[in-house]
This record gives C-alpha cells, sequence and structure tokens, in this order.
C-alpha cells in the first residue's frame, strides 16, 4: 500500500477543506433527533447538496462526484475535523444508498437516490423487532401481497431517526410460514402511510432518537420491494457489511475525536502538572489507535479498488472502530474527573460538554449493527476459521 497521497487526492482534500470552512454553520443549532433540529439538519443536507458535497463517491448522474473511495476517505476526514455539522441522513447515504446501487432497479435508483441525496427524503432504519435483536433473521413483521401492494403487520423498534424520518427501509416475513433467513424480504415504506403508527423513543439525554414502528394493516406498494421476494436476507446483508465497514464509520470520526482528547490533554496538563500518567498512557493509546484504524481502512480500500472484497472483515472493523470510540471518550472523562458530568451551559463546562454526551452515545456502538458478541462469533468462525463450539 502506498502510504502517500497523489497530487490529484491532495487537491481534491484541499478544495473539500476550503468549501467547508466557507460554508459550514456558524450558529449553533438544535440536536437533530429534535423536531426543530431536524429541519435545521436537512437544510444542511441540501447545502451539501447544492455544493456538490453530499454524496461524493457517488455518480454526477444522482448528485454526486464521481470521487475514489480513497478519496471519499479523505472526504470523511476533512468533514469530521471541520466540526461540520452530523449528518442526519446518514442512514440512506451510507446504509440504504449503496445497497440500492447493489439491489435496485433502475426505477427505483431514479426514483429515490436523487431526493436522497439532495435531503428532501430523510431514511430512518427499521430491522429490530421487541424480541429480533442481534438475533434478526427471527424477525415477525408479517407482509403478505394482496395485488400491488404488501399488507404489513407487526412491531419494529430502536428504529434510527423513525421519529421524523420520510421513509423507512425495512425487512418483512414474506412468506408466514418461513423460519430464520428463509422467506425475508426488504421492504421501503413510505413514513406517512396509513396503518403507520410511530412513537418516538428517548435516549438517557432525553432526545428522541428512534422511534417504536406498529404496522396495522398497513398498505405498501409492491414496486418498493428491494429486490426479489425472498431475497431480503441477502439484500440485509450488503446494508449490514456498509454499517459495520467502511460506510458508516469512516476513520475521519476517530480521527477527530482523538486530536480533540489530545488537545485537552495539553490543556488539562498545564492546569494539572501532577495528573496521572495512566491518563497520559490512555490518551497515547486512544490516538495511536485511531491512527492504526485510520490506515487499517485506507489497506482495506486499497484493496477494494483492486478487486478485493469487504465480506466478513467488516465484523473485525465494526469491534475495533466501536470499541475506539469507548475508549476515546471514556479516557476525556477520566482527565476531567468531576467535572466531565457538567452538560452543556453550566458553569465551568469544558468543551460544551460534548465528552459525556459522545460517551453515551459511544455505549451504543457495542450494540448497534450487530453486537460486538455476534461479530465476535463471526469472526471466529468465518476470518479465523475456528469451530463452532
Amino acid at each position: 500500500m502506498d502510504l502517500f497521497f497523489d497530487s490529484n487526492e491532495e487537491a481534491f482534500r484541499d478544495e473539500v477543506r476550503s468549501w467547508l470552512a466557507e460554508n459550514k454553520p456558524k450558529e449553533d443549532w438544535s440536536p437533530m433527533d429534535t423536531s426543530v433540529g431536524f429541519e435545521q439538519h436537512r437544510t444542511w443536507e441540501q447545502k451539501l447538496f447544492q455544493g456538490g458535497w453530499s454524496v461524493p463517491s457517488w455518480p454526477e448522474k444522482y448528485g454526486g462526484r464521481d470521487c475514489s473511495l480513497i478519496e471519499w476517505l479523505l472526504y470523511e476526514e476533512e468533514y469530521y475535523l471541520s466540526g461540520s455539522p452530523g449528518r442526519v441522513n446518514t442512514n440512506g447515504i451510507t446504509l440504504l444508498g449503496p445497497t440500492l446501487f447493489d439491489w435496485g432497479t433502475e426505477e427505483q435508483k431514479d426514483r429515490f437516490l436523487p431526493k436522497m441525496a439532495n435531503g428532501e427524503e430523510i431514511w430512518a432504519q427499521g430491522w429490530s423487532e421487541p424480541d429480533s435483536g442481534s438475533d434478526l433473521a427471527s424477525l415477525k413483521t408479517l407482509a403478505v401481497r394482496d395485488g400491488d401492494h404488501y399488507v404489513l403487520n407487526g412491531q419494529k423498534t430502536w428504529c434510527s431517526r423513525g421519529a421524523w424520518a420520510d421513509w423507512i427501509f425495512c425487512i418483512v416475513r414474506t412468506d408466514p410460514e418461513s423460519e430464520r433467513h428463509a422467506g425475508l424480504s426488504y421492504l421501503l415504506v413510505p413514513g406517512d402511510s396509513k396503518g403507520l403508527t410511530r412513537r418516538p423513543v428517548s435516549r438517557l439525554d432525553g432526545e428522541p432518537a428512534f422511534a417504536e414502528l406498529f404496522f396495522d394493516d398497513c398498505r405498501v406498494d409492491a414496486q418498493n420491494l428491494l429486490g426479489e421476494e425472498g431475497s431480503g436476507w441477502s439484500v440485509a446483508m450488503a446494508t449490514a457489511s456498509s454499517e459495520r465497514g467502511l460506510n458508516l464509520r469512516a476513520p475521519g470520526r476517530f480521527l477527530a475525536a482523538a486530536n480533540r482528547l489530545v488537545n485537552l490533554y495539553k490543556i488539562t496538563i498545564d492546569k494539572n502538572p501532577l495528573l496521572p500518567v495512566a491518563i497520559r498512557d490512555q490518551v497515547i493509546d486512544a490516538f495511536v489507535n485511531a491512527q492504526a484504524y485510520r490506515w487499517q481502512v485506507y489497506q482495506k480500500a486499497t484493496s477494494l479498488i483492486e478487486g478485493g472484497t469487504l465480506g466478513s472483515e467488516a465484523s473485525y472493523m465494526k469491534l475495533f472502530w466501536s470499541e475506539l470510540d469507548i475508549d476515546i471518550h471514556a479516557a476525556a472523562l477520566r482527565m476531567l474527573a468531576e467535572r466531565g458530568e457538567l452538560v452543556e451551559g453550566a458553569p465551568d463546562v469544558q468543551d460544551d460538554g460534548i465528552w459525556m454526551s459522545g460517551y453515551l452515545f459511544s455505549l451504543a456502538g457495542p450494540i448497534y449493527a450487530g453486537t460486538n458478541e455476534i461479530q465476535r462469533n463471526i469472526v471466529a468462525e468465518r476470518v479465523l476459521g475456528l469451530p463452532r463450539k
């Protein structure tokens, strides 16, 4: 792997950096998981699209720049290092988007991808059910074909962006006699469908980041079936690979957090020279691991460009970034001691309270995108070739 970027890649990075510096919002916005903040962040999606920076790795036909995978990783780095707002349509552009490219018809791509890219339609993920969390193959939400529609009955929970999103991509059981992976299908469901009830679910910080979905004879056009009926598991695994691997958690996110951690250490050690050496070591470990993840991803990106595949390796990438995220924020809280508990707006709060809120969010990392326990099983069996117990 070449550890240096060529002149075109460097020019691309400079262009991203300049555009973000000039265009990122100067004012503070409400959290994206509130009704006001959701719409504020939608306007940012639209501004990114107008500047050509919403989905730079996509084809120009759908609003992208046809940039390379390496350029996209550089874009992600610059995006997070700039401190630009979070992407409210992450579920769409990083999870469903790549799945549509692989499995969608031309009509579906033309219908959904442009409106996804420009922020007109924001997507939620509707997979988990009350009794089917990590064991996705056990889901029970039923979709029965009735002419040109599917009639849905069942319940979904922990739907990211589900409280406000315009559309939800769901996995449902279209064969009521089937079990496990068989008989599943992948449906794209309008958020305003008759027979669909959404109930917001708040996180620890009170923001309704999730929603429960209740389907009561909810009719969905059969044209919204992604892939063939019964192929839902294969389609879902394409999405899961994006969720665990490069697409959802590119290194830029953790590089930016690790840099903030180092800056926090410099500020803190000046005020408290007796800060325990163990905290310094945790800061060093977090920074080094963020760099290690960066280069591991670039190595994998190089392999993909040369025709390789991601496959089960996405599972050990997910293990690494989810635990790295916790380590970065835990080191900051240990450094801040009792001040780490202060929330935004409190006197003497450090960095507007981002370390505590970031830590609380990081705790979800080992759970979403498939629990780390399940990912370790996948790594053991499919990457290392160890026998099942």
